[in-house]
């Protein structure tokens, strides 16, 4: 896709970053979504109850501003996708830090209309050289690899992912947004084994390395994980996901 030819709205990218006090990384994060070769639409910054300055920097670098008072990542994405106005529902965090083809990557990715959703990889910007290869790896890696097993599917990563926005509104209801679950690994569940959902080398982004630190951090997120996967493994273990994604006839788009 040329970027500098006008791109129809149902191609049109509207990127969503929930916040909960983030200034600092949020602020970089806006200033190299300017510098996109492809400007997106638009950019929503999800204010979850912001504290600090991070609702004056999205405003000052021109995005627009959602609240939403209910705490939680689920919650706070939700209500950025719902607000989104392209066709094509991106999602950063405050701390990825997108390459200027990110856009144009993503677009391209998403051309074809059977798709309803892509991903990418990450990198830890902020962690020295020699361990950064071998965090990325093992922790990413691993995400990858056991979420796939888990929902006989390519999972999305909420640093670098987008939705279609009719994908999303799809199975808007089947999310869990009032549980402690990762937001990104409950959607991969909903959009289920036989929808189209692509892995984009070209999509990788930097992020933080924050969470890797910290043994309350670490339970966190894996009592996340636990949390997502008891919730959706209840609706469909994943042997019945796996024969539905193996089974003849497979339909590209459509839902769990």
């Amino acid at each position: 896709m040329n970027p500098r030819l006008p791109t129809p709205d149902s191609q049109r990218v509207s990127v969503v970053i929930p916040v909960l006090d983030d200034a600092v990384e949020l602020r970089e994060c806006l200033a190299l979504l300017a510098r996109q070769e492809t400007p997106p639409l638009e950019v929503v910054v999800v204010d979850n109850g912001c504290s600090d300055n991070s609702v004056e920097v999205a405003l000052a670098a021109g995005a627009r501003v959602v609240r939403e008072e209910r705490r939680g990542i689920p919650r706070a994405a939700a209500a950025g996708y719902d607000a989104a106005r392209g066709g094509i529902v991106a999602r950063l965090d405050a701390d990825s830090r997108p390459a200027p083809d990110w856009t144009t990557r993503l677009s391209r990715a998403m051309a074809d209309e059977t798709v309803d959703a892509v991903t990418g990889p990450g990198r830890f910007h902020d962690v020295a050289w020699p361990v950064r290869a071998l965090a990325g790896l093992v922790y990413l890696g691993a995400y990858y690899a056991l979420t796939t097993l888990a929902t006989a599917n390519t999972p999305l990563w909420g640093s670098s992912m987008a939705i279609r926005r009719s994908s999303w509104q799809r199975v808007r209801d089947q999310v869990h947004l009032d549980a402690d679950v990762h937001d990104d690994m409950d959607l991969s569940f909903a959009l289920g084994p036989r929808a189209t959902i692509r892995y984009v080398h070209g999509l990788g982004v930097g992020v933080s390395g924050r969470s890797l630190v910290g043994l309350p951090q670490l339970r966190r997120r894996m009592d996340r994980a636990f949390t997502t996967l008891r919730l959706n493994w209840a609706i469909s273990p994943p042997w019945e996901r796996w024969q539905r994604r193996l089974s003849p006839g497979r339909a590209g788009s459509t839902p769990g």
